[in-house]
């Protein structure tokens, strides 16, 4: 008998098999995950490095986009909690395929489908808000260009990567436990119903020869007996004569 039905709870698999890391791996939600992962890493880290400069008529560190120190101080915020929140929820999509709870994956969906959609929106803001104050910056001569362009284009990058998350939580949570699909067998299943106790022959009986009688089990009552008696006189009495 062979199940050829797949079951699965919010697009993972249910408890009860090994995790396979290469198939992970390769999995697009992982790819795009750690996608963004390295995207955040990029942004916060082009700003904390290359992203303020001292200006000569300033002792004070400025920001490298119009000296505007609200735009690295949002940038760093989004992309460090970005880095963060990949590390959880990956962590979390190793961990979905032991959780038997239906009612626990809907939650861990929900939290992956809230943060993405906050987080695409939020990587919006932030390449909007770096591209125009980038805009805006007349004198560059002092200042890293190549790590300002690479902030804003990873910060655009990032909106794509952190919306395709949306698209796959939203999808799983979409699907949510319609996915349990019922087994189907390639023959007929034997029958599973508890089987009367078995019964068991007697021991074999020798039976004791006995020697045949004439005689009726139980004897005819009603019946008289065969036979009538023959009284005869009691010798050497004769009896008188009157």
């Amino acid at each position: 008998m062979e199940d050829t039905g797949a079951t699965s709870a919010y697009g993972v698999s249910l408890p009860g098999g090994s995790v396979d890391v290469i198939k992970f791996a390769r999995q697009p939600q992982t790819i795009v995950r750690l996608l963004s992962w390295l995207f955040a890493i990029v942004v916060f880290a082009c700003i904390t490095t290359e992203g303020y400069i001292n200006p000569v008529y300033s002792a004070e560190p400025k920001c490298i986009f119009n000296q505007n120190d609200s735009a690295c101080h949002y940038a760093v915020g989004i992309g460090v909690i970005a880095f963060l929140a990949c590390v959880g929820f990956l962590l979390l999509d190793v961990y979905m395929p032991f959780v038997s709870n239906a009612q626990q994956r809907k939650y861990a969906v929900m939290a992956d489908l809230g943060f993405s959609g906050t987080w695409t929106f939020l990587w919006f803001v932030c390449f909007c808000l770096l591209a125009s104050q980038w805009g805006r910056t007349h004198d560059v001569s002092a200042i890293p260009q190549d790590a300002a362009r690479a902030t804003v284009a990873f910060s655009f990058f990032s909106i794509a990567t952190w919306g395709i998350l949306t698209y796959f939580a939203f999808s799983r949570f979409r699907s949510g436990g319609d996915d349990i699909a019922v087994p189907t067998y390639t023959e007929q299943p034997t029958d599973e119903h508890t089987p009367y106790p078995p019964t068991y022959a007697p021991a074999s009986y020798n039976p004791t020869p006995y020697a045949p009688t004439t005689y009726s089990a139980y004897p005819d009552l009603s019946q008289q007996p065969a036979f009538t008696p023959n009284l005869q006189p009691t010798p050497g009495y004769q009896p008188p004569n009157y």
